[in-house]
């Protein structure tokens, strides 16, 4: 009855948390697309890197989507069994909290050595490829990039670009732009306009035909107006180089190479993804017992709760080790600790131990 019994909430959980997880990740992934859309449209990400960035960005969610969907999961899994009685009869025979620990700790150990591959090697090397792909596009930042009829600003000159008609090689028309330096000012309408790179200096050359350029600084009465032929403007591009790896994002190889405190502070608030997994996996099953008149979902709000308040605390604690207000050794394993004391009062309160050992007392 005993292997019966494990595979049945081993697989009831299993899928409750696949639905979860799923259901959760498709809610980050619809507004990361969100975002994702919005950035392609500026021309800050080439439109054939947005699936690429989708699917990095779904490998990051994981790592938080997975400790509470198999929390959520264990919660709705063991309710739906109380609220069909048929815990009641696993009690009769003998089933107990403690035995359902086998079936959902096994689920939770598999899920954990995910969590932890996730959180130490693939969600950083994510993040590294997500920054790749938008320095990538800010380096080369090119006018075929861009919306007709929409204004687009990109380069160190914060050079804003608007035309009436984009053609595939790049080439616009009836173009409009602004190029900020300071105070000053200076605007370029062409019939007209391409790009020009220049490998070796870093710059791009805007070219216009048949124009006027208005330079001056808004509000004086000066201002230097030109009519042209032919005429350039380069600007030049952001460089990946200035834009450092997050300690998010650096691999563990660099992380353990520093070991300063931000670094020790990441280093914990990584390894406490599959510990907060297993430390909620302990807590979910004495928080799903139920009354037989109460709903499904009634624990739902207090797993909500106690999740929240969880990673608020682990959050802080990461804060507090950054800024010395913990010690290193302290650092994020108190709230852990925590809560793993949480569950197991939970389940002595419910298995009646402590009244139990005040009656033999008296």
């Amino acid at each position: 009855m005993g292997s019966i019994l494990n595979r049945y909430i081993f697989r009831e959980t299993a899928l409750m948390w696949l639905a979860v997880t799923g259901v959760l990740l498709m809610v980050l992934l619809t507004d990361q697309f969100a975002r994702v859309l919005d950035d392609a449209a500026g021309a800050e990400l080439p439109k054939d890197a947005i699936f690429a960035v989708m699917g990095l960005s779904s490998i990051q969610y994981l790592t938080v989507l997975v400790p509470v969907g198999i929390f959520l999961a264990i919660v709705l899994a063991l309710a739906r069994m109380y609220r069909d009685s048929e815990m009641a009869a696993l009690m009769a025979c003998g089933v107990g909290n403690y035995a359902l620990y086998k079936p959902v700790l096994t689920l939770a150990v598999l899920l954990a050595a995910g969590v932890a591959w996730l959180s130490m090697e693939a969600g950083p090397t994510a993040q590294r490829e997500v920054k790749q792909i938008f320095d990538a596009a800010r380096k080369s930042a090119d006018l075929a990039m861009l919306e007709p009829g929409r204004f687009t600003s990109f380069g160190k000159e914060q050079v804003t670009v608007y035309a009436e008609e984009v053609a595939p090689d790049g080439s616009l028309r009836n173009v409009f732009v602004q190029l900020r330096d300071k105070d000053k000012v200076t605007v370029v309408v062409a019939r007209q306009a391409g790009q020009r790179n220049d490998a070796d200096s870093g710059t791009k050359i805007l070219t216009f035909k048949d124009g006027k350029r208005y330079e001056g600084v808004p509000g004086s009465r000066e201002f230097l107006v030109m009519k042209f032929a032919e005429h350039g403007i380069p600007f030049e591009v952001s460089t990946a180089r200035e834009r450092a790896l997050k300690p998010e994002a650096q691999s563990l190889g660099e992380l353990l190479e520093r070991f300063d405190l931000e670094s020790i502070a990441e280093l914990q608030w990584r390894v406490s993804a599959p510990i907060s997994l297993l430390v909620l996996t302990f807590i979910a099953v004495p928080l799903a017992r139920t009354r037989p008149r109460q709903g499904r979902y009634s624990g739902i709000v207090s797993a909500i709760l106690i999740y929240v308040i969880y990673t608020n605390l682990l959050g802080a604690a990461k804060v507090w080790l950054e800024k010395e207000t913990i010690p290193a050794w302290v650092g994020l394993w108190w709230v852990h600790l925590l809560f793993l004391a949480y569950a197991l009062a939970l389940l002595l309160y419910q298995n009646r131990v402590l009244q139990r050992l005040l009656l033999r007392r008296t």
